[in-house]
């Protein structure tokens, strides 16, 4: 019997982190160089769940790489568990995150800012229509449901 592979939000802290910083670390040294700037520019970010937050400017959406979230400040709860979810998923996908996550999720919210941009009447597919979008919205949200006091 095949087992379908499903990432399970339920990792400990100790887990979350040596995942985070061994199989996942490309991600996070990515997002380590970025929060670097970010710090010596004056950002201060907010601990949220298991990742620190960088909020910065206005009504642009989110980003994620690994333990490092970049958030517009007028960020939702939902985009914030969202990128948390991304957060999640590089502790599965690991050096592959980039490739099955990062840039198809990159590219697709360019495409789709774009697209609505010249044609703004377009009805576009929701934004979980796809499976990495959804699994990061399901695990962002199944995580902050169990953790939530």
């Amino acid at each position: 019997m095949i087992r379908k592979f499903r990432p399970d939000p339920t990792l400990s802290d100790r887990e979350f982190y040596l995942r985070s910083f061994t199989w996942g670390l490309p991600v996070n040294l990515g997002g380590g160089i970025i929060a670097l700037g970010m710090l010596l520019t004056g950002h201060r970010p907010e601990r949220f769940g298991k990742c620190l937050n960088f909020p910065v400017g206005k009504g642009w959406g989110g980003g994620s790489l690994g333990v490092f979230l970049f958030t517009c400040r007028d960020a939702s709860l939902r985009l914030k568990e969202h990128e948390h979810g991304h957060s999640i998923q590089n502790c599965y996908y690991g050096p592959l995150m980039p490739f099955l996550v990062n840039i198809p999720s990159s590219a697709r919210y360019w495409y789709r800012r774009a697209v609505q941009k010249v044609f703004p009447k377009k009805k576009m597919p929701p934004y979980d229509s796809i499976w990495f979008e959804a699994e990061a919205t399901r695990l962002g949200r199944e995580y902050f449901q169990r953790h939530r006091l």
